[in-house]
């Protein structure tokens, strides 16, 4: 299999995706096509050897377009004629349309001579220096449309070019200059505006890229100096240098200093975060506090920030469903104007004595409105705006379709672990018994855990620390598998344990044993300090559930969720305990993996629509089965923005509540749009079967349409915002 990808100029939506596909398609050994409109790239996958770049870029110019290879990071050059080319066209012909209205309203001495471009006057009646003025709005106002409205005659295959260009030619044909001149120039304004809308979008990824620096001070292996260079050329393992205020320029580790860092542009996270030594940095995240050193982990092509890129602008290729019904719709649509505009020119004069060039200018009124430009631009430019609006909330989508799925969820499961609950044990409670004090027991607890690597272990050491304790050292320290461990501390024998330990122990009262009970009913852990003689005290550890997650379960029932459910594999008691808390509609706990997948699938049956929450590494076979699987905090985890459908870079949970708001609101603002194109276009119809419509009036509503259209759309630009708010 061979793969080409081709910069094209002026790939902005999804007409000119169409004629792609249908001369690019065409040639014998092609595959696959793919288009990403926030690069304006085409991707061909071909098994033909004999096909060659020519051939497919010779295919490109057919469909009216200019095709190069595409390097990723690599802009190519542009001339100036590519980058101001549309617009100088379109500023002229606005320009030269103006003036030959002016000319034929000095000239004539009267505006309404000039609006209805001499007719009711004596035939010819309108300037020739007008007429030139006009006819030069027209060529300068086609220029990039009349090209690609041919490619449209070749392929057989109506589209709106075709329709603007035979509308304009045929108001020249009768004699109406004037609003030829003004459908050119409106049509080559709103197709200006399209460009432009898409380019915003596409300028929103740029500010992501743009967030890494280009180069990185690191300390040279070799000799040890201190070296700045490019970041595609700094080595993976180096130590590099990062002053307070700067951005870091690549992913590593922290290994000398700490700092705050502001994350942001990586999860959304509007507070900083602290870094300390071992903790991981992601590129184009600021460090704001201290200066570090830090070891890069990933070369700057792989850096969490450049996966992110990637993602986002591989995600416009994979359609959404609403995008792909337009595609449909315009291309039984465009052709069945035509028609209508064919027998409303011929019906009435052949059947009822109507006028033929009254009924022939109502048909081009009806090809001018029928352009489909505002219809066919509604859906991508709301998907990508919500796309680009996404990765700036910390929110990666990979594609409309997923966005699209989000907005129709029905119900939801949650992975307890990483999800509601930290995912990190910490101590809950310490509780002295028989007079020792608090400081006793975390310093005894401390002496032995830290010879273990176990969860509750690591646990308890990190508030020793956090608490300046100073642990003393354990001396004759024994490991008592599967129980617990003891030790000499301060020439006395101490032992720590599990409620298991103590009961083999026969040193637990039936009020002891009640208390124990109480606090591994409420999903704690509890580990058990005591000497030769007594308990010295008790120490309760649980993973800790997160700060808005009762929030969050009341967020999702508020954007229309029906059931939202934990799925976990720890004990039914502390699964229950958590439920309790949180206000979840359903438990499911001590599940393998497998039990999970069927779960899920169940739900899948029941509700239709079901997203499932997880770590995108352990739950990948539920994640899989859910009509949506979103990873939680996967910024830096690869394996997790790879497994799941939409992956939340940070661990908040707000995010999943605000991400089903952003998509419901994404597929509202879509049927909006297409329901106010089809209804204007509709209503303008009307206006043309009464014979009460002009051409500008038409042009000016298609324009106006789609002005609504891009605006009502850009508007998911300003949503990256974690609010649960409407």
């Amino acid at each position: 299999m061979n793969v080409l990808t081709l910069k094209i100029t002026g790939l902005d939506c999804a007409e000119e995706v169409s004629a792609l596909k249908a001369t690019v398609g065409k040639l014998g050994g092609v595959d696959q096509l793919d288009f990403n409109l926030l690069n304006g790239t085409m991707t061909v996958t071909y098994s033909d050897a004999t096909t060659a770049e020519e051939e497919v870029i010779a295919a490109v110019s057919q469909a009216g377009m200019k095709a190069q290879p595409y390097q990723p990071g690599i802009e190519p050059d542009q001339g100036f004629w590519q980058q101001y080319g549309r617009k100088i066209m379109c500023i002229l012909s606005g320009a030269l349309a103006f003036f030959g209205f002016a000319l034929h309203a000095f000239l004539h001495k009267s505006l309404l001579d000039a609006l209805a471009g001499g007719e009711g006057t004596e035939p010819h009646s309108i300037p020739v220096v007008s007429i030139f003025s006009y006819l030069g709005a027209v060529i300068a106002g086609g220029w990039y449309v009349l090209p690609k409205a041919i490619s449209a005659v070749r392929r057989r295959r109506a589209d709106m070019n075709l329709l603007m260009s035979i509308a304009v030619i045929g108001a020249m044909l009768i004699g109406e200059w004037f609003e030829a001149a003004a459908v050119a120039f409106l049509f080559s304004f709103s197709l200006l505006l399209e460009s432009w809308s898409v380019g915003r979008a596409r300028r929103a990824i740029q500010a992501l890229m743009d967030l890494t620096p280009a180069t990185a001070r690191y300390i040279c292996p070799c000799d040890g100096d201190i070296m700045e260079k490019s970041i595609t050329d700094v080595p993976v393992g180096v130590t590099v240098l990062v002053r307070p205020g700067e951005k870091f320029p690549l992913d590593g580790v922290i290994s000398k200093g700490s700092t705050t860092v502001n994350q942001a542009p990586i999860t959304g996270e509007s507070m900083p975060v602290e870094k300390q030594l071992g903790d991981e940095v992601y590129a184009g995240t600021v460090n704001e506090d201290g200066s570090v050193e830090f070891r890069s982990s990933k070369p700057a092509s792989e850096t969490t920030i450049s996966q992110i890129i990637r993602m986002v602008e591989e995600a416009q290729s994979r359609r959404a469903p609403s995008e792909q019904w337009v595609e449909k719709f315009a291309r039984y649509y465009t052709p069945t104007m035509i028609i209508l505009a064919v027998l409303i020119a011929l019906v009435p004069p052949v059947l009822f004595s109507g006028a033929w060039g009254a009924w022939f200018y109502q048909a081009l009124v009806i090809l001018v409105i029928a352009c489909p430009c505002a219809l066919v631009i509604s859906t991508p430019v709301s998907i990508v705006a919500a796309l680009a609006s996404s990765a700036r909330a910390g929110v990666l989508i990979k594609g409309g379709a997923y966005l699209e799925a989000a907005g129709r969820l029905k119900a939801i499961a949650l992975d307890k672990t990483g999800t509601i609950t930290h995912g990190k044990p910490e101590v809950q409670e310490i509780v002295p018994l028989n007079n020792h004090t608090r400081n006793e027991l975390l310093e005894r607890a401390a002496a032995m855990e830290v010879h273990s690597d176990h969860p509750l272990a690591r646990a308890i050491l990190r508030l020793a620390k956090k608490e300046g304790i100073n642990v003393p050292p354990a001396e004759d320290f024994q490991a008592i598998k599967g129980k617990g461990a003891s030790a000499i501390i301060h020439g006395r024998a101490f032992w720590l344990g599990s409620h298991r330990l103590l009961h083999e122990k026969n040193m637990e009262s039936p009020e002891l044993h009640q208390q124990i009970e109480s606090m591994e009913d409420a999903g704690h852990s509890i580990v058990v300090i005591g000497n030769d003689e007594h308990v010295c005290g008790l120490i309760s550890i649980a993973d800790t559930i997160r700060e808005h997650a009762a929030e969050v379960v009341k967020g999702l029932k508020a954007v229309g969720l029906q059931h939202v459910v934990m799925l976990t594999g720890d004990n039914q008691g502390t699964a229950d305990a958590i439920a309790k808390t949180v206000g979840l509609d359903e438990v499911q706990a001590e599940l393998l993996p497998e039990d999970k997948l069927k779960t899920v699938e169940g739900l899948v049956q029941q509700y239709g629509d079901v997203a499932m929450v997880g770590d995108g590494i352990n739950d990948a076979p539920a994640l899989a089965a859910a009509s949506l699987g979103i990873a939680m905090g996967a910024a830096g985890a690869d394996a997790a923005i790879e497994t799941a459908d939409i992956a939340l870079m940070s661990d908040d949970l707000t995010r999943i509540p605000w991400l089903i708001l952003h998509a419901q609101r994404t597929l509202n603002i879509i049927r909006q749009n297409i329901i106010f194109a089809l209804g204007l276009k509709l209503v303008f119809m009307g206006l043309a079967v009464a014979n009460v419509a002009t051409l500008w009036m038409a042009i000016a509503a298609d324009m106006g349409a789609s002005l609504l259209v891009i605006g009502n759309s850009l508007r998911l630009l300003g949503r990256s915002s974690g609010s649960l708010a409407k």
